[in-house]
Formats: structure tokens, C-alpha cells, sequence
């Protein structure tokens, strides 16, 4: 069981471009709170990346590029800055650095599909939460560029369990549960709404899932690994 407003505000502050967190996520979750530098800021944040810190809008420009070339390769994103992130001189550990670094975006047969590929997964949280919110990205991406949604594939590059999540891997391994498909179709206007940091479309996405939703019971006392 994962908690879907989560990963849904937490979608919606990336699509904003904002690195503050209090400028959206932290009224739904205080997650990013462990992350979050003295100035207010996370100063690896992925939409902050993906709109601002290379000097251009990438998700803006694929969302054009693809418009105008619908059969395009060229539709990447990245979220890895190399001045910045890994294989530093000082050594020093940041709070954040990008997990999904990159992804790309093709139009194939009027389906929008997208490759993520992730450095490193915690796969008892991380995974999840990822799988969920990036199928929830492409959504909107699709209703914005007036096609369907097609197939999520996450490529991860460091698949890991933590020692402290072991009970909870093997709870997780000897249960059985034959969870019907859940089916969520974004609207056009869902991408501006997500811009201009709409709250009310937090609820309205999770209840189109909360109501498909029927997990096994969620297991207690899960911490996320700094």
C-alpha cells in the first residue's frame, strides 16, 4: 500500500518547476522536508531541472518538439547534472541527488511511451513510488499532446533492498494478491492546471485511483533510508 496523494502532489510540484517545496508538495507531504536546504530550497529537484537549470524548458520543448514531429527520438530529458551531481572533488554527501536521471518520450501508433531509467532504487519504497508517479507523468504528458497513454518501462541501473527493509521483503514475498488493472485517463487541461499549481487536482486524480485501489494491508514502521 503506498500513499497516492504522495506521489501525485509530488508529480504535480515537479511539472511546476519549482525547487521550494513549500511552494506546493510540503501541504501534502512533508517528504522532501529531510531534503530541503537552510535557503528553502532541494537543490537537486527534478522539476526545477527538467524547466530551469540548464537553461531551458525541457519538458515544455518536448511537449513542442513532439507536437510538431510526432515520430521524433529526440525527446529527452535529464535530470543529471555532471558539474554537480556524483564523483565530486570534495567528497562531501549531498542531501539529493537525481535517482530517475533521465527519460526519454516517443509517439508510436498515437501512444505516447517513455523509457525512465534510474540510477538507484530502493525497491521496497523508491520503486513504487516512482513506477506510480512516472505512469502518472506520462499520462498527462499524453492528454497534453492529444494522444494516448501507452507503456512505462523503467530501466534501474542499482536495484537494491536496504538491511532495515528485509522483514518487510520477505512480507512482501510470501503474500499473494491478484490485484485487478487500474485504468487512469488524464484530461487536456490537467498539464496547465499542474503548472499554475492547481491543489484541487491532487484530489481529483487520486480519487480516479483511490477508488480502483484495494492493497493488502500496509506494512507499519517502513523508514526511508537518507
Amino acid at each position: 500500500k503506498i500513499p497516492i496523494k504522495l506521489f501525485t502532489a509530488e508529480m504535480i510540484w515537479y511539472i511546476m518547476g519549482t525547487n521550494r517545496p513549500d511552494d506546493f508538495v510540503n501541504k501534502f507531504t512533508g517528504i522532501w522536508q529531510d531534503f530541503t536546504e537552510s535557503d528553502g530550497t532541494v537543490k537537486a529537484a527534478y522539476g526545477y531541472r527538467w524547466r530551469h537549470h540548464f537553461g531551458r524548458d525541457q519538458l515544455g520543448n518536448l511537449i513542442s518538439h513532439l507536437k510538431e514531429n510526432p515520430g521524433s527520438r529526440h525527446a529527452v530529458v535529464v535530470t543529471w547534472d555532471p558539474a554537480d551531481d556524483g564523483l565530486g572533488e570534495s567528497g562531501a554527501v549531498k542531501k539529493n541527488i537525481p535517482c530517475p536521471y533521465t527519460f526519454t518520450a516517443n509517439i508510436i501508433d498515437n501512444k505516447l511511451h517513455v523509457h525512465n531509467i534510474i540510477r538507484s532504487s530502493d525497491l521496497i519504497l523508491g520503486c513504487p513510488h516512482d513506477v506510480a508517479g512516472f505512469y502518472l507523468l506520462q499520462s498527462i504528458l499524453a492528454a497534453k499532446l492529444d494522444v494516448k497513454s501507452g507503456q512505462l518501462t523503467t530501466s534501474i541501473s542499482n536495484a537494491h533492498i536496504y538491511d532495515i527493509h528485509y522483514q518487510a521483503a520477505w512480507e512482501l514475498i510470501n503474500r499473494k494478491h491478484q490485484h485487478q488493472p487500474i485504468y487512469f485517463t488524464a484530461q487536456p487541461e490537467y498539464f496547465n492546471r499542474a503548472e499554475d499549481g492547481d491543489e484541487t487536482l491532487v484530489a481529483e486524480i487520486a480519487s480516479q485511483l483511490e477508488k480502483q485501489y484495494q492493497p493488502l494491508p500496509a506494512i507499519k514502521g517502513l523508514k526511508i533510508v537518507l
